[in-house]
């Protein structure tokens, strides 16, 4: 077991305040239809929703940009959008967080990428998805990459949030790499599975269960060695620790924090045991946006001084707050300390260190 110190946990979760981070990805608007089923359609066997208010609230990488300025950091967002309403109206809800919107580029011909949830009492119905996947044009990856070259020597932290939308590109990847590593900035990834070979080299990264499997199973990453994994199952617990060892050294990264949904989280540190942290969400209402709340509060921990384990056990207790709320959710700085203090009265806080 390994003791932290929740007076530490505390003390790092208000020094939040002090963060500059920049988010770099594929920027999204969610839309959220609320209402009620009355009936059912005449026309087909399906709810008739009686629609009763709309609200919109910023996605993908724009939802990790609220989770940080939720939890007091100062966030600047860059990403493209469409020359569309959908776009000014993404921007309209960023700039009421306080966000950074100078890095956001508009392309015209496309879409800003629109999710649509209509949602009868509590229950989702259907959801909607506008987008556009083609990837950049040459010239807005060279403004983008100028954008943030010229930047970075303000930020502490950098993270890399791949939708596969297009905007995370190797070219892009390749021109701000020389930069983040002469100004030796934090630089974490929330990964698109197929796309685990863009990310060598950087501090850490953050993928879930199903990611992690499929990146292995499919070998794409230059130099890794065959685990034997079968493709009809679940791989097990020592498959795992071999997946995220393996991940970890073939894209030389100092950490991969693996998420497991209800069973916590697992990190894989260089030269460490694997650490396993189980989940402390209470109740579950909805899991969507939650790995953008992990590494929003794993990469701000670290940017203030936290280690691999102190910022992975932080970013599992704001999961497990915003988990428990309907939506796409936020936490705050005083959610956090508040669920650190409930869980328990003494002031450590104990997790198991190593699987075997």
């Amino acid at each position: 077991m390994i003791d932290l110190n929740k007076n530490r946990l505390k003390k790092i979760i208000t020094e939040f305040s002090k963060a500059k981070i920049l988010v770099v990805g594929d920027l999204m608007l969610d839309e959220f239809i609320w209402g009620g089923v009355e009936r059912i359609s005449p026309e087909a066997p399906v709810p008739v929703v009686w629609a009763k208010k709309r609200n919109y609230a910023p996605g993908g990488a724009a939802n990790v940009a609220s989770n940080i300025a939720s939890l007091g950091g100062k966030v600047t967002l860059v990403g493209v959008i469409g020359s569309d309403h959908n776009g000014q109206i993404l921007k309209s809800e960023l700039k009421k967080k306080k966000i950074d919107t100078r890095g956001i580029f508009a392309q015209a011909h496309r879409h800003t990428t629109l999710k649509t949830r209509i949602i009868a009492g509590h229950q989702q119905v259907v959801r909607v998805d506008w987008e556009d996947r083609n990837s950049i044009p040459l010239d807005l990856e060279a403004r983008i990459s100028g954008f943030i070259n010229n930047n970075l020597k303000i930020f502490q932290a950098v993270i890399i949030e791949d939708y596969g939308k297009g905007i995370i590109t190797p070219g892009l990847l390749g021109r701000i790499k020389p930069a983040i590593r002469k100004y030796k900035v934090i630089t974490t990834v929330d990964p698109k599975e197929e796309h685990f070979d863009y990310y060598d080299s950087f501090t850490a990264i953050t993928p879930n269960r199903n990611e992690a499997e499929n990146a292995i199973r499919n070998l794409k990453i230059k130099g890794s060695r065959t685990l034997n994994v079968s493709d009809d199952k679940l791989i097990s617990d020592k498959q795992l620790n071999l997946t995220g060892e393996e991940l970890r050294r073939c894209l030389n990264l100092e950490a991969i924090l693996i998420t497991l949904g209800e069973h916590g989280m697992r990190l894989f540190e260089k030269g460490k045991a694997p650490h396993h942290i189980p989940t402390v969400a209470q109740e579950v209402f909805d899991v969507a946006g939650a790995g953008d709340t992990v590494i929003a509060a794993f990469t701000l921990a670290l940017s203030q001084g936290a280690s691999m384990v102190e910022a992975a056990h932080i970013s599992n207790f704001a999961a497990g707050i915003v988990v428990g709320k309907l939506g796409v959710a936020v936490t705050t700085q005083d959610e956090l300390t508040s669920r650190l203090d409930k869980e328990k009265k003494n002031k450590a806080v104990r997790i198991p260190v190593k699987l075997k």
